[in-house]
């Protein structure tokens, strides 16, 4: 890597030119990432790659007044003090707020290299390209601002938050719903059956940590091969999957823990009123997300907890 001191101008406008293109190709994939979904925004980024464009367009224009038609490949990679950009095909799904933030930073860091390099130039026609540009990023925040609200309008800002949260619910909350009501309920027949069965803390420690685990795999896996979530919009399946077998086990784990107990009586006693915190709060994420009335979430899951729990009861019983 090379260090800003050691470039010579024709480099630093090479190099300059390179920023421009990659900041266009970034705002471009991220417009077309967004149009989908996120319209509005779309238009934003649309014309922020307008405006890198432009800047791009002069550079190359200076850059071949003064040094010719062929401009050497020097990327950012390539010189020491840059922060290092996360691709934006690793972004996925994309979330609106991050990519604006992380899109002012890499503003103020375009902005901080222009001044930086402006004030070594010695040639004058390349000092002033440069000082306009890095003024032009510093308004770069306030045409953001004029972008957004010429695109995102009230409604169209409720619209994508709503899409925002939609997507949140799919791609989230729903997974990790359906696992950790699956790790909570399924488990306790195994776990509460070899503890009555056996009188053992160990035993049926060791029986709801395998359940849970199994379980977890087991929902994890299938959530991940259950569709793409290209007709969906439900996400990458495997994040999907690991939000989904992640709650599974620790729904699992939860009454499984106070096993560790050595003895029966307050290990039981214990895991019982874990057993009803994972049903409470099993009950509020629903009501909280789903809006499922409070009374018929409780109904629901007070229900199907308990016919699991007698079945353990009696199973480990008899």
């Amino acid at each position: 890597m090379r260090d800003f001191s050691s470039l010579s101008e024709k480099e630093i406008l090479a190099l300059t030119i390179s920023l421009e293109e990659e900041d266009e190709r970034v705002y471009a994939d991220l417009a077309v990432g967004l149009r989908e979904k996120f319209p509005g925004s779309a238009a934003v980024f649309d014309g922020m790659r307008g405006d890198e464009a432009r800047h791009r367009r002069r550079l190359i224009e200076l850059y071949r007044q003064k040094f010719g038609e062929h401009i050497p490949l020097i990327r950012r990679q390539d010189i020491r003090g840059f922060v290092k950009r996360e691709p934006v095909w690793l972004l996925q799904p994309l979330n609106l707020d991050k990519i604006r933030n992380q899109m002012r930073a890499s503003e103020l860091e375009t902005q901080r290299f222009y001044e930086k390099i402006a004030a070594r130039t010695q040639d004058a026609s390349i000092r002033q390209l440069l000082d306009d540009l890095a003024q032009e990023e510093r308004h770069h925040s306030e045409r953001s601002v004029e972008l957004e609200k010429d695109h995102l309008g009230g409604s169209t800002r409720e619209s994508e938050e709503a899409a925002g949260r939609r997507l949140f619910l799919l791609q989230i909350v729903q997974p990790g719903l359906v696992g950790l009501m699956d790790g909570s309920v399924s488990t306790l027949a195994p776990v509460f059956a070899a503890a009555l069965a056996t009188r053992s803390t160990h035993t049926a420690f060791a029986v709801g940590l395998a359940a849970s685990v199994g379980a977890g795999i087991s929902m994890g896996f299938a959530e991940a091969l259950s569709d793409d979530g290209s007709l969906t919009g439900r996400g990458h399946p495997w994040l999907r999957g690991v939000v989904c077998g992640a709650m599974t086990t620790l729904g699992g784990i939860g009454h499984t823990i106070p096993f560790l107990i050595p003895k029966f009586t307050p290990a039981m006693g214990v895991a019982i009123f874990i057993v009803v915190i994972e049903l409470g709060t099993i009950t509020w994420i629903r009501h909280r997300y789903m809006d499922t009335p409070t009374v018929s979430a409780a109904l629901q899951v007070a229900v199907g907890g308990a016919l699991v729990f007698l079945a353990g009861l009696l199973i480990g019983s008899a």
